[in-house]
């Protein structure tokens, strides 16, 4: 049987009917058309030309190519937030506070740590000219290291900063109180006399928080960059001088320090805290 075949333009068919589209007019879903351009349904171009997008600020990952400027993995910026791990100020204070803890129970108990501790200090008592050493054990006395923490408050007062400068001074202040109450309770004899009182040293402690304190009471806005440095030379010469004159067992010092990073650790805390406030007052980034 011979069949005829159907036109696909029968009218009464639309499924087999196709729209034939004119060349150089589109579309839209409205049935309105243009002229060559293809535009969406509610009048906007369908992509957004090259030159317009905005790539994410400081060149950040997923910025549309070309990437203007490094990642901020690599930029300063990374930098802003802080160091991250331990060298936060939380983190700081944990190992700070663990490692007091220890050498405190090797001290107390008597353990090979405190025996080795003896040993290494009676070999290096009297090493190092003699007006060196003494020199370097005199920064950590009140006399020397409280005036230099004195000029840093009243330089921050005259600046501004009267809240920071409070916060260093109850840290200067907290020293002896946490500092006289382990004195007594170990109640450790000193290298070279039959006295005890000696762990944790009180001279360590006072040039550690009176220099840092001080150096960073110098650095918001100053660009004093070498002074936590320069903090942290003068504590760590204070305590060597203390252990060469004999004024102090190797573990007095070591034990000064780790407490007073928990010190530390707490001080910086605050004084971030200080800073937010007084930019989120102003307006302004913090220092």
């Amino acid at each position: 049987m011979e069949e005829t075949p159907r036109s696909q333009e029968t009218a009464g068919d639309p499924s087999t009917a196709l729209p034939q589209l004119r060349p150089g007019r589109v579309f839209g879903r409205t049935g309105a058309s243009s002229s060559g351009i293809p535009h969406r349904s509610d009048g906007r171009p369908p992509q957004t030309p090259r030159g317009a997008r905005r790539p994410d600020p400081g060149g950040r990952l997923g910025t549309t190519p070309p990437v203007p400027g490094r990642p901020a993995f690599f930029s300063g910026r990374f930098g802003s937030a802080g160091p991250v791990g331990p060298f936060t100020p939380r983190g700081a204070f944990a190992v700070c506070a663990v490692l007091f803890t220890l050498v405190t129970w090797q001290v107390v108990a008597g353990g090979p740590l405190r025996n080795a501790d003896e040993r290494l200090g009676r070999d290096a008592f009297g090493c190092g000219p003699t007006g060196l050493t003494e020199f370097l054990a005199d920064l950590g006395g009140m006399p020397v290291a409280l005036p230099v923490l004195a000029v840093a408050v009243g330089y921050a007062v005259w600046r501004g900063h009267r809240a920071r400068a409070v916060a260093v001074v109850l840290a200067m202040a907290a020293v002896p109180v946490l500092v006289i109450p382990l004195k007594l309770w170990i109640d450790r004899t000193g290298p070279l006399t039959a006295e005890s009182g000696y762990y944790p040293s009180g001279h360590t402690a006072t040039a550690m928080v009176a220099y840092c304190g001080a150096a960073l009471l110098l650095r918001p806005r100053t660009g004093r960059e070498w002074a936590m440095p320069v903090a942290v030379v003068l504590s760590a010469a204070t305590g060597i001088g203390l252990v060469l004159r004999g004024y102090h067992w190797p573990l007095d010092v070591v034990g000064s320090w780790v407490l007073c990073g928990t010190v530390l650790a707490l001080l910086v805390t605050a004084l971030r805290w200080i800073d937010n406030r007084r930019a989120a007052g102003s307006g302004t980034d913090a220092p």
